[in-house]
């Protein structure tokens, strides 16, 4: 069966093949505005199911995942920065706290869809405006929820993760999509297609 990534993400891309099983990247282009009084899991798995459904939609006969990761501190939903001057005051603003990061997978085969959503808490440590600005001329933040990238150098911000699934907080959790993949048979070991 045909694998289709809804994303244009070329962090998600990177995760997933990490699996080694062949896809494609098609973005589902929907509507990512939260809903009034949305809580985050909620956003974060509405988007995911509206992205592989989107996708889905399209290209029958074809396995679509879908994606989304909502961070939120304090209750209060994290965007991505668009800016410098953005990105640091959300870096800032993160020092010495804990972040909640809701990263959403849905798997379609136009038939069933089935989700997870997987948490993971992200502490940061007490952070100087060195180091703050040391970090931004040295990874491109712009389009990183919260600002820091746990992938890359944002992992020195950090005191500490905790998440059943180390993949999550880069926005594509792999052992929750492991899970899913076999359940619509298809083994990311073995890259066999089984019936459920």
């Amino acid at each position: 069966m045909q694998l289709i990534l809804a994303s244009r993400s070329p962090y998600r891309r990177e995760q997933l093949a990490r699996l080694g099983i062949p896809f494609q990247c098609i973005p589902a282009n929907i509507n990512e505005q939260p809903k009034r009084a949305e809580a985050p899991p909620t956003l974060a798995l509405r988007l995911a199911t509206e992205k592989a459904l989107a996708v889905s939609k399209h290209h029958p006969n074809t396995l679509v995942i879908g994606a989304d990761q909502v961070a939120t501190i304090d209750g209060t939903p994290l965007g991505k920065p668009g800016s410098l001057e953005n990105a640091r005051a959300q870096l800032k603003n993160l020092a010495g706290k804990t972040v909640q990061f809701h990263s959403a997978i849905c798997v379609t085969d136009g038939q069933t869809t089935r989700s997870d959503n997987v948490i993971t808490l992200s502490t940061f440590r007490p952070l100087s405006e060195t180091e703050i600005n040391c970090y931004l001329e040295r990874e491109a933040v712009l389009d990183t929820t919260g600002s820091a990238k746990a992938e890359g150098l944002g992992i020195a911000l950090m005191q500490s993760i905790q998440s059943d699934d180390p993949t999550a907080i880069v926005g594509l959790p792999l052992i929750a999509l492991s899970r899913l993949l076999r359940e619509f048979g298809i083994n990311p070991i073995t890259h066999q297609h089984t019936t459920p």
